[in-house]
């Protein structure tokens, strides 16, 4: 007979990672909507390389401390760890890039069809079966990001595409997770994304650092290519901000899926998409209209639908980290 401090117990594991699993949400949108904000002054490159140094140091003293010391970093994969740190990095330069562009509750919703593409990779990639119902979910979330892009209206923004290349990119790098993961630790996999994120922005920064590609008439290339400028105090501490929360929300969401089952908790993962609508419209005044409200709804659903039938057959849940852990 299972007692009342057992059930009292239980029942305050599942509140304590359905805490984690909003504070790593909250802290990944506010890294997003600051980026978003410095993207007029600063250079893409530029921002992410300040958020990696300061994702490295949390890395080394926080994550690795508590894995066992700086031999977790010893690997025999290491082309496997570059491999998966690219992807992760093609990712946030496509996510961020939108930014500029399009609506941050927009950009959120459409990198959302990450997990729907997961499942549908997962056939391809590892041979996994996937029934009925997750096809159906996955044509709703499908239908979902058309609505979103409208490829056919009056208003397509080419930039719409980018969130759904960052979608792509990082399904890809959780199936390869998927096969890493015996074998190597998570402080690890975290490090050798920074590390990915130090080299590939010193190197676009060493090469178009000057700004010589940059297009004021262009925002998107505007925002990749502009010269480096030394930041003012206030912004230097926005960047080192943008990579403290980066780290926290990476810690938060490990310590969700640690102390508590991954069915519980994924579907939480969700609350990022009013957290950045939120965002935009208290600091950009972006307000979705109509028909984005109806996308995000359609992606949403296929989400939650695709966790909530892995978790009833009692499955690993594919589709467990919607969202990248070093975004």
């Amino acid at each position: 007979m299972i007692s009342e401090k057992s059930l009292s117990f239980e029942n305050s594991g599942v509140l304590k990672g359905l805490f984690c699993v909003v504070a790593a949400q909250f802290f990944f949108t506010t890294q997003d909507m600051m980026i978003k904000w410095l993207s007029s002054d600063y250079a893409l490159h530029q921002i992410i390389l300040s958020r990696a140094v300061v994702g490295t140091l949390f890395i080394l003293l926080v994550f690795v401390p508590m894995e066992g010391g700086i031999s977790v970093l010893r690997t025999r994969r290491l082309g496997m760890h570059l491999m998966r740190g690219f992807g992760i990095v093609i990712a946030n330069l496509a996510f961020f890039t939108s930014l500029i562009s399009i609506k941050l509750g927009e950009a959120t919703a459409i990198f959302f069809i990450a997990p729907v593409l997961i499942t549908a990779l997962s056939v391809v990639l590892l041979g996994e079966k996937v029934g009925h119902f997750r096809w159906i979910a996955v044509s709703v979330g499908l239908i979902g990001v058309m609505i979103m892009i409208r490829p056919r209206g009056e208003i397509f923004n080419a930039a719409s595409l980018l969130p759904l290349v960052a979608a792509l990119a990082y399904a890809l790098v959780h199936i390869m997770t998927r096969k890493m993961s015996q074998t190597e630790q998570a402080s690890a996999m975290a490090f050798y994304i920074q590390m990915n994120f130090v080299v590939v922005s010193f190197l676009i920064g060493l090469f178009f650092g000057d700004g010589k590609f940059a297009d004021p008439a262009s925002p998107t290339l505007d925002f990749l290519f502009r010269a480096w400028v030394f930041p003012s105090l206030q912004d230097m501490l926005m960047m080192f901000a943008i990579g403290l929360f980066s780290g926290l929300g990476a810690y938060f969401i490990s310590q969700a899926y640690r102390i508590c089952e991954a069915g519980a908790v994924a579907p939480f993962e969700y609350s990022a998409m009013p957290l950045a609508i939120f965002w935009g419209i208290i600091i950009f005044g972006e307000w979705p209209d109509l028909v984005s409200w109806f996308g995000i709804l359609f992606i949403a659903g296929a989400g939650l639908l695709i966790l909530f039938q892995e978790s009833r057959r009692g499955r690993e849940i594919a589709s467990d980290r919607p969202m990248p852990r070093n975004r």
